[in-house]
């Protein structure tokens, strides 16, 4: 599965929906919302939005660290770190995806009854530049270790992605490879082409 972090701050040649419909258009599998600095109603408007866009595709919206917003929308699943999923217990009906560091957060939170794991990050990034990056190795003690589906996170690209897929990673997230692209749908569309 391919999944499409959203930052509209990285966006530069195109608007926001007009991303998220190329995105859809190129086959993405869902849409993480995640814009922290927005406001309960902004990321409510934008969520809206993002449903009209995906409404009868196979796409699917989770909304980033805001149950609200992912119950007054109705999306498919919810996402959070790792620290507030185990300190609130958090559930929800289209389940609960969770950002994790460690192959022990990853047990954690998947004998808390998390969905999926987002693990990261797997190769160097810019939005991460002080850390290095976990690697292959880091993809491929989860996978030994968990049960539930892992999304590799974090510098991914056209250039290795089959990389993760030759360790059968059961998912893709990526941000920048497609909120910066000039061309939205033929970046996905290439995405999931390599992932086959």
């Amino acid at each position: 599965m391919l999944y499409l972090v959203t930052n509209r701050r990285m966006i530069e040649d195109h608007n926001f929906l007009s991303v998220i419909k190329g995105a859809t258009n190129g086959g993405v599998d869902a849409i993480i919302l995640r814009e922290k600095d927005l406001s309960y109603k902004e990321l409510l408007g934008l969520a809206k939005d993002i449903q009209g866009v995906v409404h009868g595709t196979n796409t699917r919206l989770i909304i980033n660290n805001s149950l609200e917003v992912a119950n007054a929308v109705g999306a498919h699943g919810y996402h959070t770190g790792f620290q507030q999923f185990i300190e609130k217990r958090l559930h929800f009906q289209g389940g609960v995806g969770v950002s994790v560091h460690s192959i022990e957060e990853g047990i954690e939170a998947e004998n808390q009854g998390a969905s999926y794991l987002l693990v990261g990050h797997i190769f160097e990034t810019n939005s991460k530049k002080n850390l290095p990056p976990k690697g292959i190795t880091f993809i491929e003690g989860f996978k030994k270790n968990i049960k539930i589906p892992i999304v590799a996170i974090g510098g991914i690209n056209a250039g290795n992605i089959q990389q993760l897929c030759r360790v059968k990673v059961d998912g893709v997230a990526v941000m920048s490879e497609i909120m910066m692209a000039t061309d939205p749908h033929a970046t996905t569309a290439k995405l999931k082409n390599l992932m086959k």
